[in-house]
């Protein structure tokens, strides 16, 4: 071959080394880029499971939550969610009347939230300067008859209470559900002398389950949690005595960081639905 002809061909090789070290930078840039970004993104994430991780560890220690008796078996069910949903958190109730709760708390007890079953029995601690904010309702409850299984008295309205030898159980005047049922008769124009004022919903209730009452005024509540044990019967007149429930922080809670967050579950989607999945009405 001409020695011309060969020497026509390098440039030709030289122009497709260049070409090819161009592409082979070009390619490299692209790989840095993508090493770059898909650092960002690891680091970004790592950020963000950082931030995550940090924000849940801030919640720790005990929440001691004072609620009315009628709450017990919802807010018993969204204590082992909070506890499990933060590890390191324990929520520990004192469930009663809510008249004697509030005179704990104005009385000094320690607690970090109160739940009561009515605005009244909030006021006395709200009155006493004793709550971090202002309340807010969070459920509402009505009244049911709870009579024996099956219902053997034939008891069919508020009025059948009054019926003479019917061994009949009222919470005391005093606790929210006691000042209901006095709302309830007196819409009814109806008078009533129970076997015994009981402290709280729960007590009331026990009367019936265990046979020593006849029937009791009760929450909805308290009858749907007792499942056989009672029978329910709805009466119009618990349309005029619906208990709002309100919630609050207290100004001296020894844990108030884990309270808060508490509340937050009470008042979420997920507390709400445990609420009326126990017969609770939205507030």
């Amino acid at each position: 071959m001409p020695r011309s002809a060969r020497r026509s061909r390098r440039p030709h090789r030289t122009h497709q080394t260049h070409q090819t070290h161009r592409t082979l930078q070009t390619a490299g840039a692209g790989v840095a880029a993508l090493l770059a970004l898909t650092a960002c993104s690891s680091s970004a994430q790592s950020a963000s499971s950082a931030s995550s991780s940090s924000s849940s560890s801030e919640l720790s220690g005990t929440v001691t939550v004072f609620a009315a008796a009628s709450l017990q078996e919802s807010f018993t069910a969204l204590g082992k969610e909070f506890e499990k949903e933060h590890p390191g958190t324990k929520v520990t109730f004192s469930f009663g009347g809510s008249d004697t709760l509030a005179a704990s708390i104005t009385g000094g007890a320690p607690a970090d939230v109160f739940a009561a079953a009515s605005p009244k029995t909030m006021a006395t601690v709200t009155d006493q300067k004793d709550t971090a904010d202002a309340p807010t309702t969070f459920a509402r409850n009505q009244l049911e008859i709870a009579t024996l299984p099956g219902n053997p008295d034939k008891v069919s309205s508020l009025k059948d209470l009054t019926k003479s030898g019917l061994k009949v159980v009222l919470c005391d005047k005093t606790v929210p559900c006691g000042s209901a049922a006095q709302t309830a008769l007196e819409a009814g124009n109806l008078k009533l002398t129970p076997v015994s004022y009981e402290q709280d919903v729960k007590s009331a209730l026990t009367k019936v389950e265990l046979k020593e009452a006849d029937a009791a005024v009760v929450y909805k509540t308290d009858v749907k949690a007792a499942g056989d044990k009672v029978e329910g019967v709805d009466f119009p007149e618990s349309a005029k005595a619906i208990n709002d429930y309100p919630i609050a922080l207290l100004k001296n809670a020894p844990n108030p960081a884990t309270a808060k967050a508490f509340i937050a579950l009470v008042k979420s989607a997920e507390g709400q639905k445990a609420l009326t999945e126990a017969g609770f009405l939205k507030p």
